[in-house]
């Protein structure tokens, strides 16, 4: 089974139109959502048969990943942002590659070029990070903040993560690799969001650095 998971709040504006995209690609699988939104986003969700998971008040999106991540009950797990830049059509074929072509994590990188949704500053800084890593773990690495991505189930219940603080994605993405689990990359199309970003920048450096360095020398 696969599951689709998503971390939420106040996507209403996106949330319909995602989960609607997840079930006419991916028919049966599971939608979860974790939703710390103030705004319709969790009714409307769930009045489109996504499982919903309240957490509130917010505790942020590592914790919300991490719950969404430890709740779903799929064989491969694949995350999605709900802002509607990723492409729910590449949904099945991450998955595949996971369930029938035996990789452990499949990276949907935005950056094969830079992506016209991507402003310059968030693009050079994405760049730089994975430069950094692909030195660190000795692994050609593009993206480390990708919010697409598929798992297998096992993987994330063997891999030891800190769920505390922003860029979770990036140690979700490393700590497979040190560990020797298979990976592949798959570029994926990025858009523009739905909604306001609630993306903080300085502090995902931050946390993205410490990240890199903590999972290499841990």
């Amino acid at each position: 089974m696969i599951s689709v998971v998503m971390i939420t709040r106040n996507e209403a504006k996106a949330v319909g139109r995602v989960v609607t995209d997840i079930q006419r690609v991916v028919p049966g699988a599971e939608i979860l959502v974790v939703d710390s939104s103030d705004d319709q986003t969790a009714e409307i969700a769930q009045s489109l048969g996504a499982k919903v998971i309240r957490q509130y008040p917010p505790k942020g999106y590592g914790n919300a990943m991490d719950l969404a991540l430890q709740s779903a009950l799929g064989d491969v797990i694949v995350t999605l942002d709900c802002d509607d830049t990723y492409p729910a059509d590449m949904i099945l074929k991450l998955a595949n590659l996971v369930l029938r072509d035996g990789y452990d994590v499949v990276d949907g990188s935005r950056l094969k070029s830079k992506p016209k949704a991507m402003p310059w500053i968030n693009y050079f800084a994405n760049k730089g990070f994975a430069w950094l890593a692909s030195i660190f773990f000795l692994k050609h690495l593009t993206d480390l903040h990708s919010g697409m991505r598929a798992y297998r189930k096992e993987i994330i219940q063997k891999i030891k993560y800190n769920p505390q603080g922003a860029a979770l994605p990036v140690e979700l993405l490393l700590r497979p690799i040190k560990m020797n689990y298979r990976l592949k990359v798959v570029y994926i199309d990025y858009f523009d969001r739905t909604g306001k970003s609630t993306m903080r920048p300085l502090e995902s450096a931050y946390w993205t650095l410490k990240r890199i360095l903590h999972v290499r020398f841990s």
